[in-house]
């Protein structure tokens, strides 16, 4: 059997996507992976009732919650410690098919596949003729501790890296919810910092500035730092 052709060990991680993979446009995705219908605060506390693990919202509805400013949203981000993948896996899997989204792959976490890196996402869906309601980037932990993905070797209680708002759920605090933004340079990302650098405290707006310089010292952000 050539090697082409070789079956890869059970169980074992699919390789990753050549060097030259370009993410698919809109109409693409949709077409191999479906689309979303995602939730919203409301809906996402009460689908998490029961949870018994530290779970906070990130990404745009962190940053709106903070600024009060309404923007369009296209999924839900919520996050949970690495360490409770496999928790969060069983919490839904009886109504829901939770899937791993690795280095662009896509692939069922569920029994066969139960070993998922701490740096991948859980998507989740209802079946396969459903959309896709909620995205669970995980965050690396140190001891229980928050990780910042994005700065190697900085680590927080989750605490001091979360706040608990009106609505009775915690969020990221919005500085670190933008600073996950820094390396991408979409439209939305972009309105992100105009409507929130503003709106920060001078801690936060010390921790945004010392967070860009260590990793990308160029960054436009920090002109209005």
């Amino acid at each position: 059997m050539s090697a082409a052709r070789r079956e890869a060990p059970a169980g074992s991680a699919p390789r990753p996507q050549p060097s030259t993979a370009r993410p698919l446009p809109p109409d693409e995705f949709h077409r191999w992976y479906g689309g979303w219908d995602p939730l919203e605060p409301a809906s996402v506390g009460e689908f998490m009732r029961g949870f018994d693990r530290p779970w906070w919202i990130i990404g745009g509805w962190a940053i709106e919650k903070h600024t009060g400013v309404h923007r369009a949203h296209e999924d839900m981000d919520i996050s949970i410690l690495s360490s409770d993948a496999e928790a969060f896996r069983q919490f839904v899997s009886d109504q829901w098919t939770p899937w791993n989204m690795d280095q662009g792959w896509l692939r069922p976490f569920d029994h066969r596949f139960r070993d998922i890196s701490p740096l991948s996402s859980i998507w989740v869906r209802r079946n396969a003729q459903s959309s896709w309601v909620l995205d669970v980037p995980l965050t690396p932990e140190e001891d229980g501790r928050w990780t910042n993905k994005k700065r190697s070797g900085q680590s927080a209680p989750l605490d001091e890296v979360t706040w608990t708002a009106d609505d009775g759920l915690r969020y990221l605090r919005p500085e670190i919810a933008l600073f996950m933004k820094h390396q991408q340079s979409r439209d939305k990302d972009r309105l992100d910092a105009s409507i929130l650098i503003p709106r920060l405290d001078g801690h936060q707006r010390d921790w945004l500035r010392d967070s860009l310089s260590a990793v990308h010292p160029g960054h436009a952000w920090l002109e209005r730092l």
